[in-house]
């Protein structure tokens, strides 16, 4: 089945993320993992899924790590440039997994949405 280069982003011991590795698995749907912990993210990726999907979809403000980290940002006027600088900074705070395939971005694990890859 020729596809698209499909990509995910996470971290490897986040269950969407790994929930997202072992759908692609059961459809033999090859991918690349891209680790945010050794590989980070570059800005670019960022500004282009935030004008994507927003960057309300991508800023996971109910993880622990916003828990720690939300007080340094209370009375912050947040926008786009204020949850990349965020973003960069803080990999473990944008909502997992990421899956690209050619244009298409899907922001968590959807099943339904993944399968829009087959």
């Amino acid at each position: 089945m020729s596809m698209k280069p499909i990509t995910i982003y996470g971290i490897p011991n986040c269950d969407s993320v790994k929930k997202s590795m072992n759908w692609c698995k059961s459809h033999d749907i090859e991918y690349s993992f891209h680790n945010y912990k050794l590989l980070g993210i570059d800005e670019q990726s960022l500004i282009s899924w935030c004008k994507s999907v927003g960057w309300e979809k991508l800023l996971n403000t109910k993880g622990t790590t916003w828990k720690k980290i939300a007080g340094d940002y209370e009375g912050v006027n947040m926008s786009e440039n204020k949850a990349i600088e965020i973003m960069l900074q803080h990999h473990s705070v944008i909502k997992r997994p990421v899956v690209i395939s050619g244009k298409k971005l899907i922001v968590g694990f959807d099943e339904t949405a993944l399968s829009t890859l087959l």
